[in-house]
């Protein structure tokens, strides 16, 4: 794929900013800007597993979810400026510190230099590679990483468009979505494992939202229909947790109800899909990590 930084069409945006002189959507320029790069616990037990998943956040993201949790990097983009040559390094260095895998998190804008460091870093990297995102990602994305990533641990958030449009938006994010996850299927096919860490695979990841367990119940059935429900792993996640600042719809400024999730977690185990459900004490601001505030 050829991209123009001055012309940016990466992701499913496609905003045409000249990241050179501005940044685009995602408040990004053509500067790497990682907000943290440590060992981290918290992901599913076959990512994070005894040592810890080493996990780069990056700054920054296009997506920008009125909810979003980490919306210190993700709208204001702070964090600090690597080159390549350094991102490569960063994750040499977390494999060094006994990582099970390099967790790249919202990578998406900077594709074409994250492939540069992947490329750089992989002959001495023997750990997996592991692409978390927010499930809202272009082929031609998907089409750069064909090789380079092992595991794929998208979200997928949103069913109808008018949720996506006033929670994202993006209207058309499912249509996105529904496009993007088959290929990372494509892509890393069934799961395999190593004893109890996942080497190479598909676990989707789902956020249950107050007041839309019918809709997610639609994003599950989708799941069943679309992937062999035995070839995939989903992550159904209760941790939703309000804002700090009180949001225009009333739903989003509470914590689902027990109710709400069990009944999504029994549909998904009605329709055969295995996977992690979450206890209720995940819903806590906690469980956010520190991010680095270099500007």
């Amino acid at each position: 794929m050829s991209f123009d930084v001055a012309h940016c069409m990466l992701c499913p945006r496609r905003c045409g900013a000249d990241r050179e002189k501005g940044v685009g959507l995602c408040h990004c320029g053509t500067e790497i800007r990682i907000a943290r790069a440590a060992l981290h616990p918290w992901e599913e037990p076959c990512i994070s597993g005894k040592h810890g998943s080493g996990t780069v956040f990056f700054s920054g993201c296009a997506l920008g979810c009125v909810f979003c949790q980490n919306r210190k990097i993700s709208r204001q983009a702070v964090g600090k400026a690597v080159t390549v040559e350094q991102l490569a390094d960063v994750f040499l260095e977390l494999q060094e510190q006994q990582a099970h895998n390099i967790n790249l998190v919202t990578g998406s804008h900077y594709t074409p230099w994250i492939v540069q460091a992947l490329e750089r870093a992989k002959p001495k990297l023997h750990i997996p590679v592991v692409w978390n995102c927010s499930g809202y990602e272009s082929l031609e994305i998907l089409r750069m990483l064909d090789g380079l990533v092992d595991i794929y641990l998208p979200d997928l958030k949103f069913y109808a468009p008018e949720t996506s449009g006033a929670y994202a938006n993006c209207p058309d994010y499912f249509t996105v979505a529904a496009k993007a996850i088959p290929e990372m299927f494509r892509q890393v096919g069934q799961l395999k494992w190593n004893g109890e860490l996942l080497q190479h695979g598909l676990v989707v990841r789902h956020l249950v939202l107050p007041a839309h367990r019918k809709e997610s119940m639609q994003l599950l059935d989708w799941l069943a229909e679309t992937l062999p429900t035995d070839a995939f792993l989903l992550s159904l996640m209760g941790q939703y947790t309000p804002p700090d600042t009180s949001l225009p719809d009333k739903h989003l400024n509470r914590h689902i109800a027990t109710f709400e999730y069990e009944s999504v977690r029994e549909h998904a185990v009605q329709l055969g899909l295995n996977g992690y459900g979450q206890e209720r004490s995940s819903a806590s601001a906690s469980y956010t990590p520190d991010f680095w505030t270099e500007q």
